[in-house]
């Protein structure tokens, strides 16, 4: 099934050091709600199956978001919206937010928490948003974006002291976080395989990565180019059929790094997404694997 990220703007109402988002960007972007219902009608026709509105914070647009929810729920569209819970102060509030969401057939709900985030928002909003999804019936997540650093402890233990579904997530060293200083991961020799689900922004760019993706600017390796001149089913294709892509997907980030000549004691303190950033993100390397790509998919046990 196809999936994708729909960054339906870049505006957000906080700023976390950590966002890997947008940057600093100083102008705020914003799709065209008619052109957002033709794309994905159109994607939709191309088979895509899944869309996470994402990047900036969808619930300023929640209106707008709403109405494009209930059109993929019509034409079989599964949806995730990504919030901050700004809206959710108190329970009332959350509840009718998230009664209107399930209405309309959203089909989860992620709550990005972090010691970041909460700087700009109060712990309890994700608490009553978490609290309105388990009431209401809609599925819901906790993106827990951390260091792994002892500063995480106490975020760590509201959650699970309030028994909320949480899943850890490392920070990415790209955008506001390329400041941070590196902490070495120093985990298992495996092979991060990555899903690699697309990213559509506010511009109609659409890059291979929804991470990362945007931040390679040596090599711009993720990006498929712009709905203004491609197809989505044309766009999908290109990273599909893309050999290096594919290899990302299907061996994993660590074995091309091997191949490339890291030594495995460094590769394991890299995180998945920064040892791509290392590797793709070199015109040097991306040259060579494009060149090498019969000895590189001989390379496997």
């Amino acid at each position: 099934m196809r999936k994708l990220a729909f960054g339906y703007s870049t505006k957000c109402n906080i700023r976390c050091e950590h966002c890997v988002a947008t940057e600093d960007l100083s102008a705020d972007k914003k799709m065209d709600s008619d052109r957002a219902r033709e794309i994905i009608v159109e994607m939709a026709q191309a088979g895509v199956g899944g869309i996470s509105f994402s990047a900036g914070e969808p619930f300023l647009y929640f209106n707008e978001i709403v109405a494009l929810v209930k059109l993929c729920q019509r034409i079989g569209i599964y949806t995730r919206m990504v919030t901050n819970s700004f809206w959710a102060k108190t329970a009332a509030s959350s509840d009718r937010r998230v009664s209107e969401l399930k209405k309309n057939g959203l089909c989860q709900l992620r709550l990005s928490f972090s010691r970041w985030h909460q700087k700009h928002v109060n712990k309890d909003n994700v608490l009553n948003a978490a609290r309105s999804c388990q009431k209401i019936g809609l599925t819901y997540f906790i993106s827990f974006v951390t260091d792994f650093s002892k500063a995480d402890d106490p975020y760590e233990q509201f959650l699970r002291k309030h028994g909320l579904t949480f899943f850890p997530e490392p920070v990415i060293y790209a955008g506001r976080a390329a400041s941070f200083k590196r902490r070495q991961i120093l985990t298992d020799y495996q092979a991060n395989c990555c899903d690699m689900n697309p990213y559509l922004t506010p511009d109609l760019d659409m890059y291979a990565c929804c991470d990362a993706g945007t931040h390679f600017p040596e090599t711009n390796f993720f990006y498929l180019g712009n709905l203004k001149d491609n197809t989505i089913k044309q766009l999908f294709a290109k990273t599909e059929t893309d050999r290096l892509h594919k290899l990302i997907r299907t061996m994993g980030i660590t074995h091309i790094a091997s191949y490339t000549g890291m030594r495995a004691r460094e590769i394991i303190t890299y995180s998945k997404c920064e040892l791509c950033r290392k590797l793709f993100n070199s015109p040097e390397t991306v040259t060579r694997l494009k060149a090498e790509i019969p000895q590189l998919k001989a390379w496997c046990r």
